[in-house]
């Protein structure tokens, strides 16, 4: 097939022989199923900001740390080198987080390459040697449903204890290879941390997952793995090996408004107290 433009670099470099397909178009870049020497790998090629319909991309960013200044300033400014420094701020958060992930144990593809906007990478296959499904083309068991969604709720366990949230996890970017599921997309993964959408994205994230294999095993769908595993990990308790139950307690107590009342003006009256003998000594 012709050679996308943005790929042409990649060739020209002696990091891509041939491009042998295009394997999907997505709302944040095209992928290409690529030949290197005798491997097949795939092409991520980002999409330009303006083009991306990745929605509200700053809440994402919000707590991500650049090392240089300067460009953090010009990132700060919207300049046109900032916009610049953005893109390949956005572009190398997905190796960072493929990287980071890889080590705490959570199943990705592994990176290859970043350049100029296009991710080299593993091509994700099934138990036939061809491209991996995506979870949502999968049908399964309800004994396969539970036991998928206790494996990806580890994996979303061994992400928080790295720091990080997917913060767009879906049935559409797991993939199902021969050793099970795949976590894929991650440019947006949110530092859990210093992102105050932190705890809602990890929410909406479980929750997607719980709604999509739920419907396969109905039992999940009064599960509260999101309030739990944000409930261990907001108590410094979440750790690699945590058991989930998939249930939690919602305090329902009401608070004693009037005591805290009370509290507060039995202080005031002592302060007023220990103003009034300072004054008497002064």
């Amino acid at each position: 097939m012709k050679v996308p433009k943005r790929i042409q670099p990649l060739i020209d470099e002696g990091l891509i022989d041939e491009v042998v397909s295009r394997l999907m178009s997505g709302k944040e870049a095209d992928v290409y199923v690529v030949r290197c020497n005798a491997e097949i790998r795939c092409a991520k090629v980002y999409k330009e900001a303006a083009k991306r319909g990745f929605k509200k991309s700053v809440l994402y960013r919000e707590g991500r740390k650049t090392r240089n200044s300067r460009r953090s300033r010009a990132m700060d400014k919207g300049s046109k080198f900032g916009r610049q420094q953005q893109e390949e701020t956005w572009h190398n958060a997905e190796v960072d987080a493929l990287r980071k992930l890889a080590a705490a144990g959570v199943r990705v593809p592994q990176p290859y390459a970043c350049v100029d906007g296009v991710l080299l990478m593993e091509l994700v296959v099934d138990s036939g040697g061809v491209v991996a499904p995506r979870l949502s083309d999968v049908m399964m068991s309800a004994e396969e449903a539970v036991e998928g969604h206790a494996q990806v709720m580890r994996f979303v366990i061994l992400m928080l204890c790295a720091g990080l949230i997917h913060g767009d996890l879906s049935e559409f970017n797991i993939l199902m290879a021969e050793s099970g599921p795949v976590i894929i997309d991650l440019p947006q993964a949110v530092d859990a941390a210093a992102n105050n959408n932190a705890e809602s994205m990890l929410e909406r994230d479980v929750n997607k997952i719980t709604s999509y294999y739920g419907q396969f095993a109905p039992e999940l769908l009064t599960s509260q793995y999101a309030k739990e595993i944000w409930n261990l990990f907001e108590q410094s308790e979440l750790r690699v090996d945590s058991k989930l139950t998939g249930m939690f307690a919602v305090n329902s107590e009401a608070a004693d408004v009037d005591g805290v009342m009370r509290e507060i003006e039995s202080a005031n009256e002592e302060e007023r107290s220990r103003q009034e003998r300072l004054i008497e000594v002064l």
